[in-house]
Parts: structure tokens; sequence; C-alpha cells
């Protein structure tokens, strides 16, 4: 039964899953009814590695086609944990300048890989150092982080990510939600996670997957409780963004990608999710 109660969240998606030339990015975004990006890479380069005239020139593009950055998706916490905490901080500074250019409030990042022989709890200390002087920097600048959940990293299963939040609890750090992500890792994401993290969730990445092979499908096709997600976001008066992160041709440890024909498909996976929930993205 399709919800009759309208809430309009934003629409938003990885540019660099469709191509890496951002003109074409905003172009099949902004058909898909997109009025914001979520800045990865452009030209194939690294959002944290682009020049600053690279950057002037990506907010030039962006302005003159009316689109609006919702975060940028950086690469800070995908080290490993033995790195110098300055290592991360250094790179964190570049991608705030950014956001300072292009014009966005949120920086995504994560919560650093470790080795295999290492036992996760043995370096929760030293995530949470690294953590905190993240949130500081992003703090200062006036900057929201968004922890996304990812295999991994420390902050892999919903009861780390809620004990990185509230042992830094710092406003300038909340929650990326990611659907796929908990069901690569064994979690039934909305029974085993939503409730704990639903006070910090600022943010939610569109992508879903399977737990019989943790392969990523559109949304609403797998494990990750994307519709039960959108209808409790709804009701709890949810109105952030929802960026699209399809993974459907590909991913690796920077990302993913999926192309323009499977991106579309991924969207209108979405989108036959959203009007189920009585959600209308713009």
């Amino acid at each position: 039964m399709v919800s009759t109660t309208q809430t309009t969240w934003q629409l938003s998606g990885f540019g660099d899953e469709i191509d890496d030339d951002p003109a074409i990015q905003i172009a099949v975004l902004q058909a898909l009814g997109a009025n914001h990006i979520e800045v990865r890479s452009a030209w194939g380069t690294n959002i944290v590695d682009l020049s600053n005239e690279q950057l002037q020139a990506l907010a030039t593009l962006l302005n003159e086609k009316g689109m609006k950055v919702s975060a940028i998706a950086s690469p800070i916490g995908k080290v490993d944990v033995s790195l110098p905490v300055e290592h991360e901080v250094e790179r964190l500074r570049r991608a705030v300048n950014a956001a300072k250019v292009l014009d966005a409030r949120y920086i995504r990042i994560f919560s650093f890989y470790y080795g295999d022989s290492v036992q996760v709890e043995s370096i929760r200390d030293d995530v949470m150092e690294r953590m905190r002087a993240l949130a500081d920097v992003a703090g200062e600048a006036g900057i929201i982080l968004l922890h996304e959940n990812e295999k991994d990293i420390f902050g892999d299963v919903p009861d780390r990510v809620l004990d990185i939040i509230e042992t830094v609890n710092s406003p300038a750090l909340k929650v990326a939600w990611d659907a796929a992500n908990f069901v690569q890792v064994g979690v039934k994401p909305f029974d085993e996670g939503y409730a704990k993290l639903r006070p910090h969730l600022e943010y939610m990445q569109v992508k879903d997957a399977l737990f019989e092979n943790g392969h990523v499908v559109p949304a609403g096709e797998g494990d990750g409780d994307v519709l039960r997600t959108v209808e409790a976001l709804k009701a709890d008066g949810y109105q952030g963004f929802a960026s699209l992160e399809p993974h459907l041709a590909g991913a690796h440890g920077l990302g993913g990608f999926s192309g323009p024909t499977a991106f579309g498909i991924a969207a209108r996976a979405f989108a036959k999710v959203t009007a189920e929930a009585g959600v209308q993205t713009a």
C-alpha cells in the first residue's frame, strides 16, 4: 500500500560512479531528478588530490549547471590505524578546503583499517584518538563529518559505530547510514542498527546487498531493509539527503563504479522504494 502523506528528501549521488567527467556526472544526475552531487573524484582524481585550480574549475562547472554538493566523499580514515594521527588530519584539511570551495557542509570519513592479525578491541584507543582529532579540525571549520560504516574498519557494526560517536561526543561527527555495508558484515541493518544509530543519523547512502554472497544490488532488492528504513526515517521526520552509491558494476578500496545505465537502474529502484513509503525526492 502506497502512503499518501508526502515528505521530500534531497536526492544526490556519487558522480564518479557515472563517469570520470564531472560534466557527464552532472548531466546524468540531473536527468534522474537530482539537484545535488556527492563528490568523491573528478577527472579521475580523488577529491583530496585535486589542485586548487581543479577545484575552482569544478566549482564553476557546478555553478553553471545549477548543481549543489551534498557532501565531500573523502577517503579519510581508509588507512591503517598504525599511521600517525597527523597523516589523516592533514588529508582532512585538504578535504575541508574542497568543502569550502564547493560549498559543502558534510565530509564523509571512515574509522581506520587494521591488520588481519590485529584484534579489533586492541585498536579502540588509537581509533578514538584519531577520530577526536578529525572532529576537532571539522568543528573549527564549521564542517560536519559523516562516519560511514564499512567492512574491515573499526566502525563496521552498529555497536562500534555508536561507541565512536558517543566517545568522541562532538557535534561535528555524525552517522552516514549504509545498509549494504552492514549486510556485508552480517548485520541486519534495521533490526540491529536503526534504533541505536538513529539519534546520530545525519545522511543516508543508498545501496543494498545480499547476505548470501555480499553482492550489491539495487535498493529494495537485497537484505538491507531499505524500505523499512525509509519508512522509519519518514516517520521520524528525517529531512536530509539520500545519496545514490550503486556499486553495480564493481567496487574497490576507494569506491565503486556503475556507469550511466546501471546508475539509472539504481535510481529507478530507489524511486520505487520512496514512492511506496510516500517520500518524494528532489
